[in-house]
């Protein structure tokens, strides 16, 4: 395959994950679901290029964009990853709440620095 229509199905799987990402926004999982199909199709078409050599400053200049692009791609992929992990905790963490197991203490939080952290703790007139 040559690198233009490489870089073409690269550039079509940035767009997918920036559309997979705006359907995880807004919780639309009929979009979300038809952009997985489309995406794991492009996947498979990639994954036969994996015989590209990453050999830094020796790689033939005209795979140079394909792999920027595709570098971006990596960055969204794990964004969109990380949106997803967020919301399955949340839904974790509400179904822990509802189940009332534990009560308040099984619920995770986020302090300011945005760390999960293990409960509600209760501080002292000197901590706070």
């Amino acid at each position: 395959m040559s690198a233009s229509n490489s870089l073409r199905l690269a550039e079509r799987l940035k767009a997918l994950l920036e559309e997979e990402f705006e359907a995880l926004k807004a919780q639309d999982l009929t979009t979300f679901e038809s952009i997985n199909s489309e995406k794991s199709e492009l996947l498979a078409q990639i994954s036969a290029l994996a015989g590209i050599p990453d050999a830094g400053p020796l790689i033939a200049p005209e795979w140079r964009p394909f792999l920027a692009v595709m570098a971006d791609c990596k960055s969204m992929h794990q964004r969109n990853h990380l949106l997803i992990q967020r919301k399955l905790d949340a839904i974790r963490a509400a179904i822990k709440t509802l189940q009332g197991a534990q009560g308040l203490q099984s619920v995770d939080i986020y302090d300011k620095l945005g760390r999960m952290s293990g409960g509600l703790q209760t501080r002292g007139l000197g901590d706070a």
